[in-house]
């Protein structure tokens, strides 16, 4: 997952706004406590790294989504061990930093216990409920990303390598978040099919994109992105999109049932996180997320917003 600050980020509160629910939601979460504990080990990593990793935790809606919605808890062989998390472009690691700090029980709400670590003879030697791998092209952030959690009883894995290059561990989740845009369309098939190799049968995709369909917030999206990576330091690359519909398309080819939640609560931009898993049943027609008895999912408090349909948020249930 990329490190760059999103268009997202520009204006999100630092509560962290969620975007709507796309699964059955995880034990209510004390959220500054979670922000305050995945932030905490980058003091050691220098001024940059600590307050980046404060900014974008706590600006970005698509972490608190992830560890609100239990979205990062899919084993894929129930019993099987810890949770294997593979990050592509993992930035300086803030998401291997978020599961530790769930792990060592800083999220959940008062009064509510903490989950407790995943069964099987794996565990203890891998830190506890995840084994985590990042992959990153940026060797400076690699470098903050080992030099703030290399000590954390998670004991992550992070390569510097190029995605379309890189192996890929056996995985049963795997994270690619705001990345894909900056490889040309042949070679994001291909990382997605090496993706789709390298998950369990049941693995699931967790994967943020633009939607190049909404003109506007698109456009706004990447004019934002271009000026941070070059404030950065670093040449602002092209960039190769795709509208919703042709991401979900390409996913269906692969074998992924995708269901689609905005990524951009409260902003003018067009982020969207598709949530694909392997072995899944359809989404529904409308893009609407189901439940098991065939209707819609619902919100929680955690994630009050509206749910996500093909042709935008859907409207409000009354009283809500």
């Amino acid at each position: 997952m990329s490190d760059r600050m999103s268009a997202t980020d520009a204006s999100l509160p630092s509560t962290g706004a969620a975007p709507p629910p796309s699964h059955a939601a995880a034990a209510p979460l004390d959220w500054p406590a979670l922000h305050r504990a995945a932030c905490a080990p980058y003091r050691a990593a220098g001024r940059f790294a600590w307050h980046f990793a404060r900014g974008k935790l706590g600006r970005d809606p698509v972490f608190r989504h992830l560890a609100s919605r239990g979205l990062l808890e899919h084993r894929a062989e129930p019993g099987a061990g810890p949770v294997r998390v593979l990050d592509l472009g993992c930035g300086q690691g803030l998401l291997a930093s978020l599961l530790a700090a769930l792990d060592a029980g800083a999220g959940p709400a008062a009064g509510v216990p903490a989950a407790p670590a995943a069964a099987g003879p794996s565990s203890a030697s891998a830190g506890g409920k995840w084994r985590y791998t990042g992959i990153d092209l940026m060797p400076r952030d690699v470098e903050r990303a080992r030099a703030a959690l290399g000590a954390l009883a998670l004991a992550p894995e992070f390569v510097c390598a190029d995605m379309r290059e890189a192996a890929f561990p056996a995985s049963d989740v795997a994270v690619v978040l705001d990345v894909l845009h900056y490889v040309d369309h042949d070679a994001q098939r291909r990382v997605l099919e090496r993706l789709r190799d390298a998950l369990a049968p049941a693995g699931r995709l967790l994967l943020r994109v633009g939607d190049m369909a909404s003109r506007p917030g698109y456009a706004a999206s990447q004019w934002v992105d271009r000026a941070v990576t070059r404030v950065r330091g670093h040449a602002a690359p092209p960039t190769w999109g795709r509208s919703l519909a042709e991401w979900q398309a390409l996913l269906a080819e692969l074998g992924f049932a995708a269901e689609a939640t905005p990524m951009s609560h409260g902003t003018p931009f067009a982020n969207v996180l598709l949530v694909a898993d392997l072995g899944a049943a359809p989404v529904a027609a409308d893009g609407a997320a189901q439940t098991a008895d065939g209707g819609p999912a619902s919100a929680s408090a955690d994630d009050p917003a509206p749910a996500f349909t093909a042709s935008g948020p859907a409207p409000a249930a009354a009283g809500g």
